[in-house]
């Protein structure tokens, strides 16, 4: 839309979730995090078609603009695979000096984060939290409540991101629910 010869987008943030222009979203079924999960015995007998996140992204300018931004709100759902908690892939930025904002919007999570030297932290996300992930940093995040997780991003849009690294070689630590309580082994 214009307004004054000046182009604004139509954009919203309801229930949870991006929609108007350029607004690119996605889902995650269980099947797509094959070999994510610790328990593979246990992940084998659940539903693949079950959905463990959703995202939904805007993108307002062309990827790798210089000097551009993204957006997106991720919806993670409640739920364990044997001990370990509902979580997203994972990735670094294929630029990998690029740093990434996390905010907390709704529920209870933790973001996991590993350095390229493979030291692995987390730091607890909750509504109103801020999360500043630094350059060559891999990060994914786990619902470890019972209700939905929601929290946004922002990052440059010429960050890229290789799932592929994390897909090969794994985080070195994984979360999991030991007697209740969110411990990273």
């Amino acid at each position: 839309m214009k307004v004054d010869n000046i182009y604004v987008p139509e954009v919203f943030f309801t229930n949870n979730c991006l929609t108007g222009e350029n607004v690119v979203k996605s889902t995650r079924l269980l099947g797509d995090l094959d070999g994510v999960f610790q328990d593979k015995d246990a992940f084998e007998q659940m539903d693949r078609d079950q959905i463990i996140y959703q995202v939904s992204s805007f993108l307002p300018v062309v990827e790798n603009t210089p000097g551009g931004l993204f957006m997106g709100i991720t919806l993670l759902y409640p739920g364990k695979v044997g001990q370990e908690f509902f979580m997203t892939k994972g990735h670094f930025h294929t630029n990998s000096n690029r740093a990434e904002f996390y905010w907390g919007v709704e529920g209870e999570g933790m973001l996991i984060l590993m350095d390229e030297q493979r030291n692995v932290w987390a730091e607890r996300m909750f509504p109103g939290s801020l999360h500043y992930i630094p350059g060559k940093v891999a990060h994914r995040v786990a619902n470890i409540g019972y209700q939905k997780l929601v929290f946004s991003a922002c990052w440059p849009s010429d960050a890229g991101h290789d799932y592929a690294t994390i897909a090969a070689e794994g985080f070195a630590r994984s979360l999991m629910d030991v007697n209740g309580v969110p411990t990273l082994l």
